[in-house]
């Protein structure tokens, strides 16, 4: 039976679930900078993984079906999740660094059908087993060992999660506080190194200390610019989300216990989808 987002809200191991997939994608960041940014703010999540998801169900006795850039528009602008100008920069972005390549045979046949390239099958491979892993801790599954023995799954449980996602306004509109970091450039990775450094079981109720933040360094290592950081992490303590106390040598940083619970209950969403999907592709 896979869980429920309720589930895995209410699970006191969660924490550390969402823990173990942030930091499993800083270190795809680390190895691949430019394709792990594919997942590091809300709308190109969105973007990445309904293109994935197309490209998956392309079928070839059906033309129209695929990734094209009407489809991608399509999908994305009834869903308010981007503009068409966006979408078709997106798609540009992708084609430039060779992580999609026309289909064969494509390059003069309208619609153009676009196809992973090999290394974006790996990265989304790579975020598929991050999540499954994560589940995996919480009950001591083996869904990493099943999708690892037969991957040629992910053509049937990516598409299903990426469609549950976009369909789901609850996770394709995070809530406010959530909202502040995934809707901006790379927000999502500097969440993901906030939480996979903090100590849940402290004794601070309501602070979370995630230990000395080096904004310089920080923006250097996600490609931003440190004003931009600079300005994302003053609005995030006008709201209460986060903040500063002196510490022995320099100041540290903490999130608040209410923040990481927004966000835990954004994450289980997703988590929910991912478990769903593999129950129903392996049943």
């Amino acid at each position: 039976m896979p869980f429920s987002a309720e589930d895995l809200v209410a699970n006191p191991k969660f924490i550390d679930a969402i823990r173990f997939h942030a930091g499993r994608m800083r270190g795809m960041f680390d190895a691949g900078p430019r394709v792990a940014r594919l997942l590091a703010s809300q709308q190109r999540w969105l973007l990445t993984q309904t293109a994935y998801a197309l490209a998956m169900e392309r079928d070839p006795a059906d033309s129209t079906s695929g990734f094209t850039a009407v489809r991608l528009t399509r999908e994305i602008t009834s869903r308010k999740v981007a503009s068409r100008n966006t979408v078709l920069s997106f798609i540009d972005e992708l084609f430039t660094y060779r992580f999609i390549a026309y289909e064969p045979g494509a390059e003069r046949r309208r619609p153009r059908q676009f196809e992973p390239a090999e290394i974006s099958h790996q990265a989304m491979f790579g975020w598929l087993l991050s999540n499954l892993g994560g589940l995996d801790l919480l009950d001591g599954g083996s869904r990493v060992a099943h999708v690892e023995a037969r991957p040629e799954l992910i053509r049937i449980l990516q598409p299903r999660i990426a469609r549950n996602c976009l369909q789901d306004p609850r996770w394709r509109e995070p809530a406010e506080h959530v909202a502040l970091f995934l809707w901006n450039d790379a927000g999502g990775l500097i969440v993901d190194h906030f939480v996979s450094r903090i100590d849940p079981t402290g004794d601070d109720t309501e602070r979370l200390v995630i230990g000395h933040v080096d904004s310089r360094a920080l923006a250097a290592d996600f490609l931003i610019s440190r004003t931009h950081l600079q300005r994302l992490l003053a609005k995030a303590a006008q709201q209460g989300c986060l903040g500063w106390e002196a510490g022995a040598k320099r100041p540290v940083l903490w999130i608040s216990r209410s923040f990481l619970e927004q966000y835990s209950q954004w994450q289980a969403i997703k988590f929910a989808y991912v478990d769903e999907a593999f129950h129903w592709a392996t049943q």
